[in-house]
């Protein structure tokens, strides 16, 4: 046997080896993940929590919230919502390339169906299991669902920080208007605080910023005596 083909009988044999090491660790987390998708939509279902979520007082129908928001929100949360198909592997690479250079989790990559089968179904933690789940979900939410019924029911179970759930009572609790009646720094605010709600909501955003000019005061005054 050549050199050449002893060469590539070995990387082959290497990758093959490497390919059942990792099909060893991931249907572990495969299969968990798919038990905890059955599980979560055994105790209610997809339709059944859809139901529940539009049956709320404040549920409110794309028509009456602002274009300007949703366009705000899709561009910030899902820029190719209405191209993928509830699974944007592109943003999902990009998100893990970005991690790996960092050394941390900084990226998720979720998409808005992503985002509302975790607000739907599970806890927001990290485990990959819970992200297989998702998956899952997602596959049900996008085979029953149009993409502006997705987008409807992510703007009503969103958590925007203070206790406040969906652009009703975000834009209620915050400014004391309705959705539809937002200005365009309102609206900012809000998709804003979706990355970090307890952090970036506008009052936690108006505390820093009091803070904030209250310390530049300070200096600029000490500084001048």
């Amino acid at each position: 046997m050549s050199k050449k083909r002893k060469l590539l009988y070995g990387v082959l044999g290497f990758c093959l080896v490497c390919m059942m090491a990792v099909g060893c660790l991931v249907t572990p987390i495969i299969i968990r993940g798919y038990d905890m998708y059955k599980a979560a939509v055994t105790e209610i279902s997809i339709d059944e929590k859809v139901a529940e979520i539009q049956s709320d007082e404040d549920y409110l129908p794309l028509e009456q919230i602002s274009d300007e928001y949703l366009t705000s929100l899709v561009k910030s949360e899902d820029k190719r919502f209405y191209k993928h198909s509830g699974i944007d592997y592109l943003a999902t690479a990009r998100a893990m390339i970005n991690n790996v250079k960092a050394r941390a989790f900084k990226e998720g990559g979720s998409t808005i169906t992503q985002q509302l089968a975790k607000n739907m179904f599970f806890s927001f933690d990290k485990k990959l299991e819970r992200k297989v789940a998702e998956v899952f979900v997602v596959r049900e939410l996008e085979d029953k669902l149009t993409k502006d019924e997705i987008l409807e029911l992510y703007c009503n179970v969103i958590y925007f920080g203070e206790n406040c759930y969906g652009i009703k009572e975000a834009a209620n609790h915050y400014y004391g208007v309705e959705p539809n009646e937002l200005t365009t720094s309102q609206i900012e605010a809000l998709v804003y605080t979706i990355k970090s709600p307890n952090n970036y909501n506008p009052s936690a955003n108006q505390v820093y910023a009091t803070y904030n000019s209250k310390t530049t005061t300070f200096f600029l005054q000490n500084s001048t005596n």
